[in-house]
């Protein structure tokens, strides 16, 4: 195994990107906080990359939060003005839950367990497919550490506000059946078939045109929290949007003539696709 602490690794369209701390349940330290969000602007700016699995090494945990031992003196090195800025720019916990949109899915494989921070890691990913000895909770309840990146906003969202309540207000563990019971993961399957259901999902995505998923994702994240017309009109404006990828009119096309699209997920201007058509 890699001694570095994040591991990003390119299998066709799909990247993977692995907490490589299994020795302390990879639980995460100011400096893979970091490798974290380098790992996530590479998979974000990287046009051929189409869809992430983020994942621990070994088979006990996910990620189990924030490494305290190296926090405590990391937070106490920061200025007043730092504070101010991560909280409205990130980079947020495991570089993804706060200051980094990507439009691009995201599928969490958690194979094992996914305490704390992880838990708000994983939430914020797409698609969870949990390994059907995961386990779930808001340990650091116990220890006075609060959730700063996504838990208290995103757990309700997907679990309702009932069931987010108990998590966070109890500290209570959850195992995988649970945790698919409530919502909180999509899947639950056999460990040794974890990053084989995983890769197989996020290839079958890779698989289809990327314009719409990417708008559609978008129009949904940013639809959050707003009025059903406003909603409406930002999810049509991204639509249209996607008349200036030449691969809209490929689909179409393609119906058309009855053969199989040939999609390049690259954009092309709409006047240039429309001197191509006449």
């Amino acid at each position: 195994m890699s001694k570095d602490t994040v591991i990003y690794d390119m299998r066709g369209h799909v990247a993977i990107i692995t907490i490589n701390r299994p020795d302390v349940d990879n639980c995460i330290d100011p400096e893979t906080n970091f490798k974290l969000s380098e790992a996530w602007s590479r998979f974000k700016d990287d046009d051929n990359a189409y869809v992430a699995i983020i994942t621990g090494a070994g088979d006990r945990a996910f990620s189990t939060g924030a490494d305290l031992k190296r926090w405590g003196d990391f937070i106490r090195s920061r200025k007043v003005n730092w504070f101010r800025k991560n909280a409205y720019y990130g980079p947020g916990f495991g570089g993804l839950t706060r200051g980094m949109d990507i439009f691009k899915p995201i599928i969490a494989a958690i194979n094992g367990m996914c305490y704390a921070g992880g838990l708000e890691i994983a939430l914020a990913a797409d698609i969870r497919i949990a390994a059907e000895h995961a386990k779930f909770g808001v340990l650091n309840r116990r220890w006075n550490v609060g959730l700063g990146d996504g838990g208290t906003q995103r757990l309700w969202r997907v679990v309702g506000l009932g069931r987010a309540l108990e998590m966070i207000l109890t500290g209570k563990e959850i195992d995988a059946r649970e945790a698919y019971r409530i919502g909180l993961v999509n899947e639950v399957v056999q460990k040794e078939k974890l990053m084989e259901r995983s890769l197989d999902l996020a290839e079958t995505i890779a698989s289809y045109p990327q314009g719409a998923i990417r708008t559609d994702k978008e129009a949904l994240i940013r639809g959050l929290g707003r009025q059903l017309e406003d909603g409406l009109r930002l999810e049509n404006l991204l639509f249209w949007n996607l008349l200036l990828n030449r691969d809209f009119f490929e689909g179409m096309d393609a119906f058309k003539e009855k053969r199989k699209p040939m999609y390049t997920n690259e954009n092309e201007k709409l006047g240039d696709v429309i001197k191509k058509k006449s």
